[in-house]
């Protein structure tokens, strides 16, 4: 019976821990779909784009991964700003942002891959850092830091970007844009320029992204691929644009995830997990914090 209570409390707590990750990692698509109704399917190729960019600044200069996240953040928020204003002219401008823009991110994404590949080949990258490894024990719990550190690290991220969204005022413009643009050019504002600002943040967001989901696993190119339906997923279960329905449905996420893995195998993980989805949204389509 201790057996069985320490492995499913165990469980609870690496699906907790795991839907932080989840969170990080969904948080950009709350941004670019939930709020400027920009089905960016590439977000998950640049999460590994900053996987490669924290696993370079480790390997070659000693960085902490995380470290070197933050640095290389405006970066991503520059190449954020300049894949929007391209999206903006070719499709957006014109009316062809569906289907039409639906495929130029998939062209992205492509295009992300295959350039890892070609620079980088297809062998898993790993990271160092003091924190991955040990754990931290309270009782029977086992907190393993390499899960724990990117946990908070994840949710600094999501408080942070929550306070300058409803406290500054290119973030309330942000959330005003989302709800009515012509409403917002009315007072002066130029839609456009904001929502260039927010698909910039929701990018820039991937640099952290990447470097937890490269200290939690190693990466290869492809590794995007396997968060593309979860991360939609979880924006819609928690409610498109809601930053607290995100996180909560991101730790629901990991803790199915998790408990399904332990007590009937990593292969039915994922089928169960989506059931659970698909579930929650049967009884409410709007998501957890949808209007």
């Amino acid at each position: 019976m201790y057996l069985s209570l320490g492995l499913f409390g165990n469980a609870i707590v690496s699906g907790l821990l795991l839907g932080g990750f989840y969170a990080a990692v969904t948080i950009g698509i709350s941004i670019s779909f939930g709020m400027l109704d920009i089905a960016n399917i590439a977000h998950p190729g640049f999460i590994v784009l900053g996987s490669y960019g924290a696993w370079y600044a480790n390997s070659r200069f000693g960085v902490d991964p995380l470290i070197a996240s933050v640095v290389l953040m405006p970066a991503f928020y520059l190449l954020g700003a300049g894949i929007y204003q391209l999206y903006y002219h070719a499709f957006e401008r014109r009316g062809d942002a569906s289907l039409r823009g639906l495929a130029f991110f998939f062209g992205l994404l492509f295009i992300t891959e295959v350039g890892l590949i070609l620079v980088f080949g297809v062998d898993y990258r790993l990271v160092r850092a003091p924190y991955i490894g040990p754990s931290l024990y309270l009782g029977a719990l086992e907190f393993p830091l390499r899960l724990l550190v990117p946990f908070l690290a994840s949710l600094a991220m999501v408080g942070l970007l929550w306070l300058y969204l409803s406290r500054s005022f290119t973030g309330r413009a942000i959330l005003a844009v989302a709800q009515d643009a012509e409403a917002l050019r009315i007072m002066g504002a130029n839609p456009q320029r904001i929502k260039r600002i927010a698909f910039a943040l929701s990018i820039a967001t991937t640099s952290l992204a990447g470097a937890i989901l490269i200290v939690i696993q190693p990466v290869e190119p492809s590794i995007g691929r396997d968060y593309i339906g979860r991360v939609f997923a979880i924006a819609v279960l928690g409610g498109l644009g809601s930053f607290a329905g995100t996180v909560v449905a991101a730790i629901l996420l990991g803790i199915m995830e998790s408990l399904t893995a332990t007590f009937y195998g990593p292969s039915w993980s994922p089928a169960i997990a989506f059931g659970f989805l698909l579930l929650a949204l049967a009884v409410k389509p709007s998501g957890m914090f949808g209007r």
